[in-house]
């Protein structure tokens, strides 16, 4: 038991900081630094809560394993990690690290090996939150393809499908050929109903048409399973070039500089920045133009950029990633008034034509420019001072490049390899290299 004197010391600084008998019976405490002490108890009390109502809304895996494992037991998907999900339980999720209630992520162990899981939810507040609202909501993804849809129509299906998100491009049966080898999870040469209704629920999802089209390149993480349309990665062991990341609720407490200042403090050794930030490059060498087309990063944000623990850039997050094909349907004659109407994603930018109210089809901004804008403060900081001015140079440059055709070509690829060469000369014969 609480002695009674600790208990009634306890009760006036939480309950009468500011009165009268207080200050008779402690005169030595100033009533500030009671005020004080009461402040703090209150904003980590609002921290906790926020904490608290964040996690509860954004953190749905729960509902995604229920929902996964029921269609899986009724037959109606498929997947190479069902299994393991639904009746070994020997992959499992952990760590919470959602930013949307519609898009679940989480860090899991598959057999003891460290993986992320990712999983698609409806938005909770389009639901009444019952358990079979749920399902019912989630039994529309799989709706398609339809008992009775033979083998060369759902080839046909997913090359109209490919072709409409990519654009017209020569490899797209080849693109096709690769989608139907990993909808065939038991390698018997057909593809059931069950795998065909979970790979075209899982071709809608952006992040994973990107990772099956640039599955062979160096920098996207590696797709190693799904059941439905949840589907499992490799670990990336930094989900974001920053290890500090506010919570908007925060944000208004925190200063700017200070959270800059501790980033930066927490950041890696210059050598293995620029080790990072070459991966970086190579990524944006490898969308630009790729074997499936062209690809624009439309939020270039530190928390989308990881590396692993050897300091090779991973993208952690692809989802802003989006193809040229899809980014010029969105713009083509769309209505507008300002430049702001002809926005795709967070930051893929056209002009508008004010003349005819409508959007131009070419982003202002291309990816190698949005990308030198991140670097500009990743790489500045603790730069070696014999190559700090030209790297100012380069990156000055580079954040004005236009993504006007006419400039894209040539300057773009002088300007990366540039900034590349100089890069890789300073860490090159290190242990950095």
């Amino acid at each position: 038991m609480m002695p009674r004197a600790l208990r009634r010391l306890v009760h006036m600084v939480l309950f009468c900081p500011l009165s009268k008998g207080l200050q008779s019976r402690l005169p030595a405490i100033k009533v500030k630094y009671l005020l004080l002490a009461w402040l703090g108890i209150l904003i980590t009390s609002w921290v906790i809560y926020m904490q608290y109502a964040s996690y509860s809304e954004l953190c749905r895996g729960h509902v995604c394993h229920m929902v996964i494992c029921d269609h899986y037991r009724r037959g109606i998907i498929s997947g190479s990690s069902c299994k393991a999900l639904c009746d070994q339980r020997t992959l499992t999720m952990q760590r919470c690290m959602s930013t949307s209630s519609t898009h679940q992520v989480y860090s899991g162990l598959w057999k003891d090996r460290p993986v992320v899981i990712k999983c698609g939810l409806e938005d909770p507040l389009k639901t009444d939150g019952a358990p079979g609202s749920i399902l019912r909501q989630e039994m529309s993804l799989f709706e398609k393809p339809t008992r009775g849809t033979s083998m060369d129509e759902f080839k046909e299906m997913l090359h109209s499908f490919l072709k409409a998100n990519l654009g017209e491009q020569p490899s797209l049966n080849t693109l096709v050929d690769r989608v139907i080898t990993l909808a065939d999870i038991n390698k018997d040469s057909k593809v059931s109903l069950a795998e065909a209704k979970s790979i075209w629920a899982l071709l809608q999802i952006n992040e994973f048409l990107l990772m099956v089209a640039l599955q062979e390149k160096e920098h996207t993480p590696k797709l190693l399973g799904f059941c439905g349309d949840l589907y499992v990665t490799e670990h990336v062991g930094h989900s974001s070039l920053y290890w500090l990341e506010v919570p908007h609720y925060l944000q208004v407490l925190v200063p700017e500089a200070l959270s800059s200042s501790l980033n930066h403090w927490l950041a890696p050794a210059w050598p293995r920045r620029a080790r990072i930030t070459i991966g970086l490059l190579e990524f944006v060498e490898e969308v630009f133009h790729g074997s499936y087309g062209s690809f624009l990063i439309c939020d270039a944000s530190p928390r989308h950029v990881g590396y692993n623990s050897k300091y090779d850039c991973k993208m952690a997050e692809l989802r802003s990633v989006a193809s040229e094909a899809v980014v010029r349907g969105f713009m083509r004659g769309r209505r507008c008034e300002t430049n702001a109407d002809c926005t795709y994603g967070r930051d893929c930018t056209a002009t508008c034509d004010r003349l005819v109210k409508q959007c131009n089809s070419e982003v202002v901004q291309p990816n190698l420019a949005k990308v030198c804008v991140l670097l500009q403060d990743y790489l500045l900081f603790g730069a070696p001072v014999d190559l700090r001015g030209d790297l100012e140079k380069q990156l000055r440059t580079c954040v004005t490049l236009s993504g006007l055709a006419s400039q894209m070509e040539v300057h773009h690829s002088l300007v990366l390899n540039n900034l590349k060469t100089l890069l890789w000369k300073k860490i090159s014969n290190t242990q950095y290299s």
